[in-house]
């Protein structure tokens, strides 16, 4: 698995520890709805600040996404 796989993975679990779903999120963070599953598939490397806005929405830090 590469790191954007890994770092998918996080989002999605940081997303479903809150139970929020897909559409939910994209409309917190101001992108869409297939944009985020991208993102949790490690389709697309999201930008720093798509990932700091998916951390204040997702109450975690960023660096919690980073598959170090």
């Amino acid at each position: 698995m590469g790191s954007q796989e890994k770092l998918g993975k996080n989002v999605k679990k940081a997303r479903e520890k809150l139970g929020l779903t897909q559409e939910e999120l994209a409309e917190k963070v101001g992108i869409h709805v297939s944009y985020v599953s991208r993102i949790e598939r490690g389709k697309v490397n999201p930008s720093y600040d798509i990932l700091e806005n998916l951390a204040k929405v997702l109450k975690v830090k960023s660096s919690d996404f980073l598959p170090f």
